[in-house]
This record gives C-alpha cells, structure tokens and sequence, in this order.
C-alpha cells in the first residue's frame, strides 16, 4: 500500500486551517497513487497549545472526524490523524486530562477511504509533564484495523519508544505500524535509529510522522520516516515541511519474515523478569 507522510508545521490553534492543509495534502497523496495518508501527533490542533487543548478537543466521531471523513472520501484515500480526543469521565476523581468532568486523551483516528471511522488510539505512555497535565493516558496497548490487504496498527510518539509496546503490535500482527509523532530536538536520533531498529526487530513496516519547526516551547525535527522490516527507510522527510510517499510492501514483508524469524524464535518462558 502507497503510504504518504505529512510533515507540517500545522496552524496551532486553528483546527479549520488544518483541515485546509489535510484537505490539500491528500488532494497531493492521491495524485501520487497513495491509499493512506498519516499525520503528525495532535495535528488537528497543534500540539503545544496548552489550555486551548481542553477547549478545542472533540468525541472520537464529532464534527472534525466528520470533516475528515469527507476529505477521505472526496480523495479517495484513507487518513490517520492525530487529535485531541474528548470523552466522559467515569469518576469525578480523575483528575489528569480532564476538564469540567470530561477526560482528554491524545489520540489518533484511522478512517477508510470511503469515510468509515476504521479504529481510535489512545496514547498510552504520556511524555512529559506537559502531556500529564493535559492528558489521561490511554488503557489499550494495541489497535488494529484491516485495510487495503495490510493489518494496520496504531501508536503515537513516545509510544514507540518502548520495544514492549512495538513487539505486542508484533504479536498480534500487525503490518503496518502507523506513529503520529510531535518530536523535539535533541531526541531526533529516534527517528534517524531507533524506528528503523523497531520496524526491523519487528518484521514490520513503520510510518512514523512528526511535526517540523518552531510551537511552543518546543523545536520539532522532522525526519519523518516509513521504515521497512530490514530496518532501511523506503522514504525520509528532511526538515522542513513535505509529503513523502513510498510503499508497503505485503510480499517483501512476507520474504522478510522467513528469512528474519524473530517472532518464531522467541523463548517467551525467560522473559518473565521483564513484567
């Protein structure tokens, strides 16, 4: 499956400008034969945008997951997209990620090409006090969906960052492991070694999309990559803003799985310790 990659800047705080630029990104994606494109983390909003995360966060099928899914369907191409997620609290005790009785999390949607609200990722290892104050993290380590032949899972960030986390995608399959990503200077060797080590170890293909230039505090660096099971990147953005497209390949990700057996060759019984 062609994969595109958008590395923007975005417009913090604007959740109508971005959908502008998701508008014309996937117009671009689908005119280069891609059947998905990805974005970065919270790209619907921006992410260092501090309290107006609370304010501008939406239900998983509101009205920007609508939106969405008519700039899928109008192009002919599903989208992953980064956002901040609004649901109920179930107690009025928890207090990280909430607002006026309402949990937030940092979330990504998957929606099909044909405008279908495929799967919703909770970020599950929050970076950062800036995350804790503003997010509950999320409970389910692995999401999946089925799309254009490929298993297609869902992670975020600093997720990735954990070797257990990834090999649980493994585990259950899946073939695509898709990253919206907001990562900051000094920490770009992650996605320069640590996405391609993933995607290797793994056997699987990792599309990993981060934000680029100044917001906030923080200087995003780019480098966004779609890694392949031997560990070499089918495309990589530089530093600035760009679209990058390359493929998924199923065949080359089954070759790759004979040769490469890391799952098959696991002594589960000695990693006890690791729990």
């Amino acid at each position: 499956m062609r994969t595109a990659l958008l590395q923007s800047s975005g417009r913090p705080g604007s959740v109508a400008e971005n959908l502008k630029v998701l508008d014309e990104a996937a117009g671009r994606a689908a005119a280069a034969g891609a059947g998905l494109i990805v974005t970065s983390e919270m790209f619907l909003t921006g992410y260092a945008i501090g309290d107006d995360i609370a304010r501008l966060a939406e239900p998983a099928d509101g009205d920007s997951a609508d939106a969405v899914a008519e700039i899928a369907t109008r192009h002919g191409v599903a989208v992953a997209y980064g956002y901040p997620e609004r649901e109920a609290a179930r107690t009025e005790s928890e207090a990280p990620g909430t607002d006026g009785g309402a949990r937030i999390f940092n979330s990504v949607q998957l929606i099909s090409a044909e405008g279908t609200r495929l799967a919703n990722y909770r970020k599950t290892h929050l970076f950062g006090c800036f995350e804790h104050d503003h997010f509950t993290p999320g409970d389910q380590p692995v999401v999946q969906a089925e799309l254009n032949g490929l298993r297609v899972g869902l992670m975020i960030c600093y997720d990735v960052e954990f070797p257990e986390n990834v090999r649980g995608h493994a585990l259950a399959g899946t073939d695509l492991l898709l990253v919206p990503t907001a990562q900051m200077h000094p920490f770009q060797f992650v996605a320069e070694s640590v996405v391609p080590v993933r995607a290797f170890e793994n056997q699987m293909y990792v599309a990993y999309v981060n934000r680029t230039g100044p917001e906030g505090e923080f200087e995003f660096v780019g480098l966004s990559t779609l890694a392949g099971p031997d560990g070499v990147a089918r495309a990589r953005a530089g530093r600035g803003e760009e679209l990058v497209v390359a493929d998924a390949d199923p065949v080359f990700l089954a070759a790759s799985r004979e040769t490469n057996p890391y799952l098959k060759d696991r002594r589960p019984g000695l990693y006890g310790s690791l729990v």
